[in-house]
């Protein structure tokens, strides 16, 4: 069985991600695995040993508290989506998030990870170096990060950026069979700017090569790039935005503050991000 894991600080943003975490283990057959991490702060107090650590016994046992009292409720959730019947285990770990995860993506075989981000300074946040920004940069597997005002409904459009290369053709492969697994439909995207030079026969050897498979290529001529992702987000009602995150802060070029400005910092498209080999 595959595996989702959904990191969560309870809030209503990431309990708003639980609901397409959950979903995505209906639809790819997986188990999700929910975790939380909480670390410790430092504490000083000279002398005193035996006060620092009931200061760590208490905050331990609060968190404790608080996991063992959500657990019902994100249950309830669950519940409430007719989405009761996922297998589904909890974890609670102390330490630093990212290294947990990187841990537990690798013992568990973790397939794709769920998060949440928040609203328009999330968005930003995703791209210029949140937690969530961390996970695409520093775990090379799937990632779908959920915005807080994304609301789950089937899946049915899934867009991808492309620039026709060797390495977005693995990544469209990798879409595909995603998309095929909920049943959803590929819309590829190429913005052709002045200094594109990407021949004709390129994108033709592609349409060839993809023609029995459901994906639609789609160009629009323009030197706004961000802008032009932006629209065409809206003009084909795309549901999930799939993006391949290349080396060198592609993220953090891409989604500067000309595209938070562009989206009005009002996205609520869900990001999946891609890794190049």
């Amino acid at each position: 069985m595959k595996k989702i894991l959904f990191p969560t600080d309870f809030s209503k943003t990431a309990n708003n991600a639980f609901i397409y975490a959950l979903e995505m283990a209906k639809f790819i057959d997986a188990e999700l695995i929910v975790l939380h991490v909480y670390d410790l702060p430092p504490v000083s107090y000279e002398g005193y040993p035996t006060y620092v650590a009931d200061v760590y016994e208490s905050i331990e046992l609060s968190n404790f508290e608080n996991f063992k009292d959500q657990v019902p409720l994100l249950r309830e959730i669950a519940e409430q989506h007719n989405l009761d019947s996922i297998s589904m285990s909890h974890v609670l770990e102390q330490g630093d998030l990212i290294s947990v995860m990187k841990r537990l993506v690798k013992e568990e075989k973790i397939d794709l990870i769920v998060m949440g981000t928040s609203g328009a300074t999330g968005l930003k946040e995703l791209f210029l170096g949140s937690n969530a920004g961390t996970v695409i940069e520093k775990i090379p597997i799937i990632s779908l990060t959920v915005p807080n005002k994304a609301k789950f409904d089937k899946i049915k459009k899934i867009g991808l950026t492309t620039r026709y290369s060797r390495k977005d053709k693995i990544a469209l492969k990798q879409v595909l069979e995603f998309a095929k697994q909920i049943n959803a439909k590929v819309k590829c995207l190429y913005v052709r700017t002045f200094d594109s030079n990407i021949k004709q026969t390129v994108i033709d050897k592609w349409k060839k090569d993809f023609k029995n498979e459901p994906v639609e290529f789609f160009i629009i001529a323009s030197e706004d790039v961000k802008g032009s992702i932006a629209d065409f987000l809206s003009q084909k009602d795309i549901d999930l935005l799939a993006m391949l995150s290349y080396k060198h802060n592609f993220f953090e070029n891409l989604f500067g503050k000309s595209l938070i400005k562009t989206f009005a910092f009002e996205n609520d498209v869900p990001i999946l991000a891609l890794h190049e080999d």
